[in-house]
């Protein structure tokens, strides 16, 4: 795999980052082909001859598009996702949903970090994690994804890499409501800091390393998505401390924000591994318009304290 150049790219996912990638890397002079329509996966134009395939289709479409490129795609094709989200209905991690539907044997890789589409697309400094359970693969992806502007550390922590960029949108919603509420400097850095705990303890339990939450994937991520202005799930949080309701907020929107479907998945998770997920919590009620922001807020402060550092 580590010596296997991949020359021809096919992006699925005509969405920003999708389309972001796909220019990066016509930029680094691969043969790019972005599929956005049905037409174009069922004749196969997209993936033909393909040795990677970058998947940048939202979390709750992810499984469709790749069920029906399956029998399409070349047998050594890895596959790059670039999604950054939960399967609602399984709960699954994007990664493993797409094993689910190609097989262990595909290589699989995963890009994430503080990267928004825009910036990319113009060439701007960019670094990202990129994470796969084989060494090569990483090797492999590193190499011809890298430029100038476009940097990827690796790791084989496929856990910690996927749980802190699906995770770092339902703090990014809440972080967006505590700014429209103009609670001042203090609130929106310890929500931050309380959400990277959060996100730390479910990577945690699911098997992944919590040094990973303190880098790119993690840490670098949810900062940027908390406060960038190009964030769309702040976007969603500010809307929703303005009053607005979900539905009128999300009608509105071109694209997705994926945190308003992880927040309620997260949650699950969380259940189901007996990990405690308080902001989470609070997100789930004002997404369902059972409680205020303020509310949301007030009920976090009561919570009954407790020594910062947890003791596994």
């Amino acid at each position: 795999m580590a010596d296997v150049s991949m020359q021809r790219i096919a992006v699925l996912g005509g969405g920003a980052w999708g389309t972001a990638l796909a220019v990066h890397l016509a930029r680094l002079g691969r043969d790019v082909t972005l599929w956005a329509r049905d037409g174009a996966l069922r004749s196969g134009r997209a993936l033909h001859a393909a040795a990677c395939v970058v998947s940048a289709i939202p979390s709750h479409g992810t499984r469709d598009v790749i069920r029906r490129a399956r029998g399409l795609l070349p047998p050594e094709a890895t596959v790059v996702s670039a999604t950054k989200g939960l399967e609602v209905e399984t709960l699954l991690r994007v990664s493993e949903v797409i094993e689910d539907e190609l097989g262990s044997d595909r290589p699989i890789a995963v890009l994430s970090g503080p990267s928004f589409a825009a910036e990319l697309a113009r060439g701007a400094p960019t670094a990202v994690a990129v994470a796969g359970n084989c060494e090569a693969t990483v090797a492999a992806v590193q190499r011809e994804f890298r430029s100038g502007y476009f940097r990827l550390y690796a790791t084989q922590d496929l856990v910690g890499v996927e749980i802190g960029g699906a995770m770092k949108n339902v703090i990014a919603i809440a972080a967006g409501a505590v700014e429209s509420l103009g609670l001042g400097d203090n609130c929106p850095s310890a929500l931050i800091t309380r959400g990277l705990a959060e996100i730390s303890r479910l990577a945690s339990a699911l098997g992944g390393q919590r040094e990973t939450l303190a880098g790119l994937s993690g840490l670098g991520d949810l900062v940027l998505t908390c406060t960038g202005q190009l964030s769309r799930n702040r976007s969603v949080g500010i809307e929703l401390g303005k009053g607005r309701p979900l539905e009128e907020i999300l009608g509105k929107m071109r694209a997705v924000a994926e945190g308003v479907r992880t927040t309620e998945a997260a949650l699950a998770l969380g259940g189901r591994h007996g990990v405690e997920l308080p902001i989470t919590a609070q997100m789930a009620d004002v997404l369902a318009g059972q409680k205020t922001p303020r509310v949301a807020v007030e009920e976090l402060m009561l919570r009954r304290q407790r020594s910062e550092v947890e003791v596994e």
